[in-house]
């Protein structure tokens, strides 16, 4: 006769573990609830543990890697627990978070975890564009499961994670420094957000999600007090968003990659707005143009209003760069502005020359203070070439219908909140617009 076991062995069973721990942290105190919590591989526990709750009031799907459980090895239960997150999120329509910290797959399933990882791989491909999805990574995320986290939306790593496709120590150049780190993975761009430690990283997800759109019919809302710092002309692109966001509201984006350009969500009016600015009148690399491609078809897959501050020499130029296929990404940024339906509004604070102007040209609204410089090229370059100095004031650009209007920098936050107010019931498209694809 079979043996029925009590609740409260079922329940001793379930290790109270870091993966435990940090949904614990990462949820509204007493608000989630742990789904398929004796869901086993051959009366084995989980190396998986899965909940729904609350986190600031707001329903969220999230899967934890257990590692204290066979080094947190993917089996067959454990991508049974991670897809049915992803399919609850998807019916109700709301956030799906991971955080990895496994060793790597369970070997004793053989062959069979290959298309464990790929229904995992499916169920997260599934979501994209139709909830977020954030992976945060607090120990190692390696092979597969460095895809998994890497299609999520937003990948915040933990410093001391490690996410690598293949160790680095058995790649046959050797280990070179950095390599595998999650330092690394920021300087390339694969991770947006570094954090000091798992903690802060549990902090960063908790506060993305408190901002973000549910879903992708939702809408993002940010409680942070107005700002009141002046707007001046000697700021730089990230000081004039964080000038007109609300105070406080700026999570920036990939900080680590792509210098001479800058991404951050914030606020405005309340509502969550994402920042994109060519930070330096630096020419954009292809690091620049796919960081801002892939943050703006982000923002627009979750309708999350655009505000990009240009002041750029325009993309680099250089044989190095063609040999690398620049074109590529610097084409990939303007088709992702024209086809964004999201509101755009643009600022010129400074300089936009030649196909970087073209490439951001797809506003709303476009808008050039009295000190900006447009032109089809650099103004010295124009002499060498047509022997004539080049007209770069923002009234004829304006004449000739390029921008909207010239405004004075002090009254640039007034103007863009003003704008978004205007623009928040357009309505291109209701229904999923495409999954948000990694480039």
């Amino acid at each position: 006769m079979a043996v029925t076991k009590s609740l409260a062995e079922m329940e001793q069973s379930v290790p109270d573990s870091d993966a435990r721990k940090r949904l614990a942290a990462f949820y509204d105190e007493d608000s989630f609830t742990e789904l398929d919590k004796f869901l086993s591989a051959d009366g084995e526990v989980s190396s998986v543990a899965a909940a729904c709750g609350s986190v600031d009031g707001l329903s969220v799907y999230a899967f934890a890697q257990d590692v204290s459980v066979k080094g947190g090895a993917v089996n067959k239960a454990a991508a049974l627990k991670i897809k049915r997150v992803y399919e609850l999120a998807a019916k109700n329509g709301a956030p799906v978070v991971g955080f990895f910290d496994s060793k790597g797959a369970d070997i004793n399933e053989g062959m069979a975890v290959l298309a464990e990882y790929g229904d995992i791989m499916k169920a997260s491909a599934k979501v994209s564009g139709v909830v977020p999805q954030i992976a945060v990574v607090t120990g190692v995320c390696a092979g597969c499961a460095a895809m998994i986290a890497a299609m999520a939306d937003v990948v915040i790593a933990a410093e001391g994670s490690e996410l690598f496709l293949t160790a680095p120590f058995n790649n046959a150049d050797g280990k070179l420094e950095g390599a595998g780190s999650a330092a690394n993975a920021a300087k390339a761009g694969v991770c947006q957000i570094l954090a000091k430690d798992a903690a802060e990283a549990v902090a960063k997800a908790k506060q993305l999600i408190s901002v973000l759109p549910e879903n992708n019919l939702g809408v993002g809302y940010c409680d942070a007090p107005e700002n009141d710092a002046a707007v001046s002309a000697a700021m730089k692109g990230s000081e004039i968003a964080a000038a007109v966001a609300q105070k406080g509201s700026i999570i920036e984006f990939g900080e680590k990659f792509g210098s001479a350009a800058y991404t951050a969500l914030g606020a405005v009016n309340g509502n969550t707005v994402a920042f994109v600015a060519t930070d330096k009148a630096e020419k954009l690399t292809s690091a620049d143009c796919a960081k801002i491609a892939r943050f703006v078809q982000f923002a627009d897959v979750f309708s999350i209003p655009v505000v990009t501050v240009v002041n750029t020499e325009g993309f680099e130029g250089s044989s190095a760069a063609e040999l690398g296929g620049s074109v590529r990404d610097c084409a990939k940024l303007a088709q992702i502005y024209a086809t964004a339906t999201t509101v755009k509004v643009n600022l010129i604070s400074g300089k936009a020359f030649g196909a970087a102007f073209a490439a951001f040209d797809s506003a709303d609204m476009s808008f050039a203070w009295e000190n900006a410089q447009i032109a089809p090229m650099n103004p010295e370059a124009g002499k060498v070439f047509m022997g004539e100095e080049l007209t770069t004031d923002p009234f004829t650009a304006a004449t000739l219908g390029m921008i909207d209007g010239v405004i004075d920098p002090a009254d640039t936050r007034e103007t863009v909140a003003g704008v978004l107010g205007m623009c928040s019931s357009k309505n291109e498209s209701l229904a999923r617009k495409r999954a948000n694809y990694t480039f």
